[in-house]
C-alpha cells in the first residue's frame, strides 16, 4: 500500500468519529424539538377536543389543530364520514363497516406517527454499535505502523514505542467516548417512544369508544344526551 495514503487512515478514522459524534449530537437536539413540539401541540388539541361539546366540533378542531393526536382524531373522522353503500359502490373501501374501518385507519394513523418519531433511531443504534468498533480498527492499523516504523528503524526504545503506540490508542478511546453517548441518546429517546406510542393507542382507543357511544355518526348533538335518551327508551 501506498505509505501516504497508509498514514491516512488513522487520521481517517479519527475524523469520521468525530462525525459520527457531530451526528449523535444533532440527532439529540433535533428529536428533541420534535417531541417538545408535539407534546405541547398534543396538550392543546387534547384540552380543545375533550372540551368540545359534540362530535362535528371536534372534528372542526381535528381539521384546526397539528400534532400527532390531531392527525390520529383526523384519520378517525374520515372513517367515520365514508358511507356505507357495498350495492351501489364499486370501492372496496365502502364494503367495510364504519366499526372495522375505523379501527383500520387510527392503527395506520399510529403507525404512520411511530415511523416519524423512529426518524433518526436507527443511525444511533449503528453508532453506538460500530463506532467502538471503527475505533479499534485505528488502534490495530496505528499499532502496525508503529511497528513497521521500529522495524524499518531497528530502535526498541521506549522513547520509539511510547509514542506512536500511545497516538494509535487514541483511535480507540474516541471510538469508546463517541459510542456512549450514541447509545444513551438511543436509550432515550425509545423510552419517549414507547411513551409516546402508549398515549397514541390511549387516545385511539378513547376515540374509539366515543365513536361507539355516537352511533359511529358525527353530528351537533352531545353524545351525552344520545345517551341519556337511548338509557331511557331501554328502561
Amino acid at each position: 500500500m501506498n505509505p501516504s495514503l497508509s498514514s491516512m487512515i488513522v487520521p481517517g478514522v479519527l475524523w469520521g468519529l468525530v462525525l459520527f459524534s457531530v451526528v449523535s449530537w444533532a440527532i439529540l437536539l433535533v428529536k428533541s424539538a420534535q417531541y417538545l413540539r408535539q407534546k405541547a401541540q398534543n396538550k392543546q388539541f387534547s384540552k380543545a377536543f375533550w372540551g368540545a361539546p359534540d362530535l362535528l366540533t371536534a372534528a372542526e378542531h381535528a381539521s384546526q389543530y397539528p400534532g400527532s393526536l390531531a392527525r390520529i382524531a383526523s384519520s378517525g373522522f374520515e372513517a367515520l364520514l365514508v358511507e356505507e353503500s357495498p350495492r351501489t359502490t364499486q370501492q372496496l373501501a365502502h364494503t367495510i363497516n364504519r366499526s372495522d374501518r375505523l379501527e383500520r385507519n387510527l392503527r395506520q394513523q399510529i403507525q404512520k406517527e411511530r415511523r416519524s418519531l423512529e426518524n433518526g433511531q436507527a443511525i444511533l443504534a449503528s453508532i453506538g454499535s460500530t463506532a467502538p468498533f471503527i475505533g479499534l480498527f485505528g488502534t490495530v492499523w496505528g499499532i502496525m505502523e508503529a511497528l513497521q516504523s521500529i522495524g524499518e528503524t531497528g530502535s526498541a526504545s521506549l522513547e520509539a514505542v511510547a509514542g506512536p503506540i500511545g497516538h494509535a490508542l487514541i483511535a480507540t478511546g474516541v471510538g469508546i467516548a463517541v459510542a456512549v453517548p450514541a447509545v444513551l441518546i438511543y436509550n432515550f429517546f425509545l423510552r419517549r417512544l414507547k411513551l409516546a406510542s402508549a398515549d397514541m393507542d390511549d387516545f385511539a382507543h378513547d376515540f374509539d369508544a366515543l365513536a361507539s357511544r355516537s352511533a359511529f355518526s358525527i353530528s351537533r348533538q352531545a353524545i351525552a344526551s344520545k345517551t341519556t335518551a337511548a338509557v331511557r327508551e331501554a328502561s
